[in-house]
């Protein structure tokens, strides 16, 4: 854990404000929820809150079967990493931060279907990835929205050539995200 220099104090409210230089390295949104941690030494730390990788493994077996049935790789996000994958290694993508246009895509809460990667200079994982070709030849993003607000997404991606995803593989996705939407209002 590295110091930051800032040091900030607390107010009469026991309110404390992040400084904005660092809600922004780590993708601190208006709205986010921090979980808090103390550990044995007294320290107080912070943690970006996500409520859906609470399905942990539920979410990886999800992404399993999805991968068994349809054949194509899958993944589930959250706001900001994914964090389930199958049907290729995990290295490649989990806990890799996403790219903007599955953000741009929860936020407009509507799922796409793309299969003519040409049309778009995002892929599916990590930042460092924008701006290179697309390793994708047809891609499905469904939103999880859970109480108006979507909290991830699942995605499945293909490399395979002309894998023409059509309606099965859409509302799979769809299927799949209203699925896990459930299990977190539960």
């Amino acid at each position: 854990m590295g110091s930051t220099g800032i040091v900030r104090k607390i107010d009469n409210l026991g309110r404390l404000v992040i400084p904005k230089e660092v809600r922004k390295t780590l993708h601190i949104r208006d709205g986010d929820s921090l979980e808090i941690f103390v550990d044995s030494d007294g320290e107080v730390i912070l943690k970006k809150y996500s409520s859906i990788s609470e399905l942990g493994d539920f979410a990886k077996e999800y992404a399993d079967s999805l991968y068994e049935a349809l054949g194509h790789i899958t993944c589930i996000a959250d706001r900001d990493q994914i964090i389930a994958v199958s049907g290729s290694p995990e290295k490649e993508y989990l806990n890799k931060r996403i790219a903007a246009l599955v953000e741009e895509v929860m936020d407009e809460r509507r799922a796409v279907l793309i299969n003519q990667p040409e049309q778009r200079s995002s892929c599916i994982v990590i930042a460092d990835e924008e701006g290179k070709k697309c390793r994708y030849t047809a891609e499905v993003i469904a939103p999880i929205i859970v109480e108006g607000d979507p909290i991830g997404a699942v995605i499945i991606a293909s490399k395979k050539m002309n894998p023409g995803f059509g309606e099965l593989e859409f509302k799979s996705a769809v299927t799949a995200a209203s699925f896990l939407a459930k299990q977190m209002e539960q």
